[in-house]
């Protein structure tokens, strides 16, 4: 969709008057998130893909225009709004990299008009898809090679969330999920198995998993723990061999203590000549339940993970920020307490040594990786869409290089990434140009 109206409305505002009063310079706009939520060592850019999708669709549909003037804006807003597109250019860190906090994830460039009127919809992408993203990485860490399926459709905030964080988890890792739509569109496989209500709707758990091994023999998981989960584990041995069911197989347990009810599910497997038979959890899973069920010797092969990892319940959003930091060829900062932003168009150096945050037109010296890439020029992607495949091949080799401590599940460390000597330099100048020019405050 065109989504011009979908912004806050100081965003109109603020372009409105810089298109009145003529405004047409270039600005640099930074994407960033200022502090680590809590228990987490590291982040995953995800986002990008719906961001790009935003400004290359960036537009005023008619019917748009005819709201904003029952709003107030006037005549020649809404001409102006009328011919409006985003005609920048973006620099982005790719889908799938770890990334710590005051590190841009993009950095947007072009007339302040367009750059301002993005703000909303670029946060509002990035930090849905990041927290997410960070939060199944985790979960992936804590799997350690097990499968891990997202069940999170029914808890999502909002179907098309549900599709966002379907991706996010597909991006660090997730072998499938269990959105059929979200399956779909993104080309990853599909899991599901069958509710609680599907065996009380037989008279016996025996004639559910019965009728359920007869209808689906080919993906066949049973539910064993809608009355007794042993007792369901000894009905789905039964059921296995009556149908003599193949691989793949699994049974599913969804309560009580998961660990010990899978130790003594797998005796029973393993004693009934079934080992093939995996064993499936879920059930209010994140990655603490998951690390310390694994810990604990649960013999789990797989994970169904929903609600925890898809509102991200420990830690449910990012504290991502869009801030100016040039406009008119002017490198600019805010300067509130607490809040003070670096100015200039920027890069991240990453090395063996840790990253470092400089100013775009520095040398990256032997031996660093500049982690911004331009994605858009001319309003258009330079490059084809990447597949999810490459983003989640990204995604492995950064896990593979983080810093022990950063991947640790419980009591993660984070990294504070320092600012090169140039860009402190400028930040420092920026900050005394700026105040030379406010008035002085007046003596009481």
């Amino acid at each position: 969709m065109p989504g011009g109206l979908r912004t806050d409305l100081y965003e109109l505002n603020m372009t409105a008057s810089y298109l009145r009063r003529e405004m047409r310079d270039v600005a640099t706009f930074s994407l960033f998130v200022r502090t680590m939520p809590r228990n987490r060592g590291f982040l995953v850019a995800a986002g990008l893909d719906d961001c790009l999708d935003y400004l290359e669709q960036l537009s005023f549909e008619e019917g748009d225009l005819e709201y904003l003037r029952e709003l107030g804006f006037r005549q020649e807003d809404l001409d102006a709004f009328r011919d409006l597109r985003f005609t920048g250019e973006v620099w982005a860190v790719p889908e799938g990299r770890v990334v710590y906090p005051g590190e841009p994830l993009l950095e947007v460039t072009g007339p302040i008009a367009e750059t301002q009127l993005a703000e909303t919809a670029l946060l509002n992408a990035i930090t849905l898809n990041t927290t997410v993203a960070s939060k199944a990485a985790r979960c992936v860490i804590a799997a350690d090679g097990r499968q891990l399926v997202d069940f999170s459709l029914r808890r999502d905030q909002g179907v098309d969330a549900s599709i966002a964080v379907a991706r996010a988890c597909a991006i660090v890792g997730f072998a499938a999920t269990s959105n059929v739509e979200a399956a779909r569109r993104l080309g990853i496989p599909a899991a599901g198995t069958m509710a609680h209500s599907y065996i009380e709707a037989f008279p016996t758990e025996y004639e559910a998993f019965k009728a359920f091994g007869e209808d689906h023999p080919t993906r066949t998981t049973f539910l064993v723990d809608t009355y007794e989960t042993l007792g369901g584990v000894r009905t789905a041995i039964d059921v296995i061999r009556e149908l003599a069911l193949k691989p793949p197989l699994a049974i599913r347990i969804d309560s009580g203590d998961v660990g010990e009810l899978a130790r003594a599910a797998r005796e029973m497997l393993d004693g009934a000549g079934l080992p093939e038979v995996r064993i499936f959890a879920s059930g209010g899973l994140d990655e603490f339940s998951i690390h310390r069920l694994l810990h604990g010797g649960a013999p789990i092969d797989a994970f169904g993970v929903g609600t925890l990892v898809g509102v991200s319940a420990d830690a449910p959003y990012v504290d991502s920020v869009y801030k100016l930091v040039e406009y008119a060829g002017r490198p600019v900062s805010k300067l509130s307490q607490g809040k003070a932003t670096a100015p200039g168009a920027k890069q991240v150096l990453r090395s063996a040594d840790g990253d470092v945050i400089a100013l775009r037109s520095e040398a990256a010296p032997p031996g660093a990786e500049p982690l911004l890439q331009l994605v858009m020029q001319d309003g258009r992607r330079s490059a084809d869409t990447e597949s999810l495949a490459a983003k989640r091949e990204r995604f492995q080799r950064d896990r593979a290089a983080l810093p022990p401590d950063a991947a640790r599940i419980e009591h993660p460390v984070s990294r504070d990434v320092p600012l090169s000597d140039a860009l402190q330099r400028l930040t420092a100048e920026t900050r005394t140009e700026m105040l030379s020019r406010q008035p002085s405050p007046r003596a009481t």
